[in-house]
């Protein structure tokens, strides 16, 4: 590791002298693209963050944002509203390296960024990206990954419930591994990484510090190289979920009482990255001795202590006062605890058995780094060349493609439903989870261990005046994904339709959104065309969360994902929220009776081609501009959210990978299938054009979804369902037939091919 020419000359003449060596690590993971956001800070002032529901935008380790308030059952209102946390992140290049330690410290990173809000963890969503998957190389990426993150999510009792999967060429060299997770907390118990005040204690809890993850902050901001897999390795951390568990636990608990003024994970940079920034938000400094570091491995050296990312460790502020009892709890749930400094109103300062090797300002160390003036180009439009495929073909070929087909495979790995909250899970448009006080949760479980359940018992003991000990009523629902086919083809406009999509998903369900985070992954931003369409995918996501009056409050940017294979596609992650009355939703599949009909724009007419960015386009190699976006997506998402609700409303399912075809046969069951007719000059591309913002509506009025969209979207009766469990689509001059058993053998490829 070295810090570069450029920002050793600052670094000199900020400090009027050489810096040491753990001073020059410290600064080269710190001004790393990883985290200081070098090439894409300029780029993300165009999110708009704020909105009355916003209560803590970026900057922090996690969003929080107010839900709506709700009625009770009892009728009571509530007067402090409930939080909850938002936050996403990368393990990208970790999981190519070791996948199943990769992805499993994903995980682990964003649950305690959670912690530190003082919130607790309620849901997870997981959104993935590898190469081709008929490829040995991906299969053996993609199973690893899904394992660790299974692994760890089943061990920690936060259940995954929402997320996606998709396969590109591009992902081969290096595949994208986006986790996002939810808290619940309240005004009372928030916590933020700001540092309080000088005379403060610093004290490091969790797991004993080893040599695992030394600059994993500079190896993420680098390309992968050929011998990525073995040479990087040690840059890769090593996760322990039942320690995870613990920190939950004790952290909940710490939080409870009042102990915490700040607190902030250890996670890129370790030690050295979470002490600096929580002071230098304050423009404070610290005094730390590094040999006070309780730690896992014989003669480590300062610098190795400073930036080990070991897991499982969060640093917090505490006063004098109350150490003595932050330490008896952390005993309690077996975990280590340090004292290991103080906050002060000077330099960051850390020794080591008497020697200063670190001493610098702060806020210098964490927000010097000089951005990047990079140069960009545009991306070329497609050329129209569209493939002259037999329509049952293309249909059977679509319907059973990896990124279409069921992803039952990987999320029946996950527990979804651990803390009973979880009332529509994975496989649907979007996930809702039930909205209650956390401790409920908590003191239900029966495998805790016995420092978890004496500490879960004396927390149900002590009285609570919050008045959060109920359920709220409330349901919150989450969609994540991107769409590598869209953004590859279109950056600006397939990013405004990935967060169209999301809205869609979530309207579906009948919530309507609430707040977003991002995770904005792009190649080597040094070349101009993948720093094009990086800035493609910010514009036209921040411009479509805009339009929906979604407020993006915080993110990741996961740059430096280029490989001998090539650039990966630009790649915009967004997690959705919305909230609704009540955890009930409309389902997805049909009932045996009641008319369907399309909300949004059927087919095309001729010469209208826009199978830009489709499943169908990249099954038979043709090419083709995107699809326009509906004119008022943001009346669409409304108004589909109202429909949803409705008692005449019995099944609703989004439009858009795969298009209309996919979205008619995951709809049928072994109990219910579909007659539809469907007129267009254009039958294969009625069927396949992606366009989001449409919906597939089974209804009891058709009138009165007519009434509702009037104006904002058209809809378009297309049949009816039956009790005979197939699905026929006339389309044309054509017929298309296929029944229930034979959809699901379709829809199985990834389950068939693993297994």
């Amino acid at each position: 590791m070295s810090l570069a020419d450029s920002d050793r000359e600052l670094v000199v003449s900020e400090l009027g002298r050489e810096p040491t060596r753990a001073e020059a690590v410290l600064f080269e993971n710190l001004w790393s693209e990883h985290c200081a956001y070098r090439s894409s800070r300029p780029l993300l002032s165009a999110f708009d963050s704020e909105g009355e529901q916003v209560v803590i935008g970026p900057g922090d380790d996690a969003a929080v944002v107010a839900l709506p308030s709700a009625d009770a059952d009892d009728g009571h209102v509530d007067d402090e509203r409930t939080y909850i946390t938002l936050g996403i992140e990368s393990h990208n290049h970790p999981s190519y390296v070791d996948p199943v330690d990769g992805a499993a410290t994903g995980v682990g990173g964003i649950v305690r960024d959670t912690l530190s809000m003082g919130a607790y963890p309620i849901a997870l969503a997981d959104s993935l990206y590898f190469g081709e998957f008929d490829d040995d190389h991906s299969q053996y990426l993609f199973e690893g990954v899904v394992e660790g993150i299974s692994h760890y999510g089943n061990c920690i009792g936060v259940p995954t419930v929402a997320g996606s999967v998709d396969f590109h060429p591009d992902y081969e060299g290096n595949p994208l591994v986006n986790v996002a997770c939810v808290g619940l907390t309240n005004e009372e118990r928030l916590v933020t990484a700001v540092a309080q005040k000088p005379g403060n204690k610093l004290v490091l809890v969790g797991n004993a510090t080893g040599r695992d993850g030394l600059g994993g902050a500079s190896f993420a901001s680098e390309d992968l190289a050929e011998d990525a897999e073995t040479a990087d390795r040690p840059a890769v951390q090593v996760g322990d979920p039942y320690a995870e568990k613990l920190l939950i636990e004790a952290n909940e608990q710490l939080v409870d009482e009042g102990l915490i003024e700040s607190a902030r994970d250890l996670g890129a940079a370790g030690l050295g990255g979470a002490s600096s920034e929580m002071v230098a938000k304050a423009d404070l400094g610290a005094r730390i001795e590094l040999e006070r570091v309780h730690q896992r491995e014989p003669n480590m050296s300062a610098l190795e202590i400073l930036l080990a990312e070991s897991q499982e460790r969060m640093c917090y502020e505490v006063e004098p006062e109350n150490v003595d009892r932050v330490r008896e709890i952390v005993e309690r749930f077996d975990l280590g605890c340090s004292v290991i400094g103080e906050v002060t109103a000077e330099n960051y300062v850390c020794t080591f058995d008497g020697e200063t090797v670190v001493d610098v300002d702060a806020y210098f160390l964490g927000e010097g780094a000089p951005m990047n003036d990079l140069a960009s180009e545009d991306p070329e439009d497609p050329e129209t060349d569209l493939p002259d495929a037999d329509l049952e073909a293309a249909f059977d070929a679509i319907v059973s493609s990896p990124n279409t087909a069921s992803k039952r495979w990987v999320y029946r790995q996950y527990d979804h439903e651990v803390g009973v909250r979880t009332s529509v899970g994975p496989g649907d448009d979007a996930a809702i989870v039930a909205v209650r006080e956390a401790s409920a949760e908590r003191g239900s479980a029966d495998n805790s261990s016995s420092a978890e359940r004496s500490s879960a018992d004396s927390r149900a003991a002590k009285p609570r005046d919050d008045g959060d000990s109920r359920e709220s009523g409330q349901g919150l629902a989450l969609s994540s994904g991107a769409a590598p086919n869209w953004t590859d083809v279109a950056p600006y406009e397939g990013a405004r339709a990935v967060a169209l999509e999301n809205a869609t998903n979530i309207a579906a369900k009948g919530a309507t959104p609430l707040a977003a985070v991002d995770c904005l992954n792009g190649g080597n931003p040094e070349k101009p065309d993948v720093y094009g369409g990086f800035t493609g995918i910010v514009d036209g996501l921040a411009e479509m969360c805009e339009t929906l009056s979604t407020p993006v409050v915080g993110g990741n940017v996961s740059l430096y994902n280029d490989s001998v294979a090539g650039p990966i596609p630009p790649t915009p992650t967004l997690a959705m929220v919305g909230s609704k009355e009540g955890y009930d939703a409309p389902p997805l599949s049909v009932e045996s009776d009641g008319a369907l009909v399309l909300v949004g724009d059927l087919g095309l007419e001729e010469g209208d081609s826009r199978l830009g960015g489709s499943e169908y386009l990249a099954q038979f190699d043709g090419s083709d501009r995107f699809p326009a976006l509906p004119a008022d997506p943001a009346d669409l998402v409304e108004t589909l959210a109202a429909v949803a609700d409705d008692d005449a409303t019995l099944a609703v399912h989004d439009v858009s990978h795969g298009g209309l075809a996919v979205a008619l046969a995951e709809m049928v069951t072994e109990d219910a299938g579909l007659d539809v007719s469907i007129s267009s000059d254009d039958p294969a591309g009625a069927l396949f054009h992606e366009q989001p913002g449409r919906a597939l509506i089974q209804t009891e009025s058709v009138a009165a979804v007519r009434e509702a969209f009037d104006g904002v979207a058209p809809v378009v009766e297309l049949g009816a369902a039956t009790d005979d469990a197939t699905l026929t689509i006339d389309i044309g001059e054509q017929t298309i037939e296929t029944d229930a058993a034979a959809i699901r053998e379709r829809r199985a490829t990834i389950e068939r091919e693993l297994e």
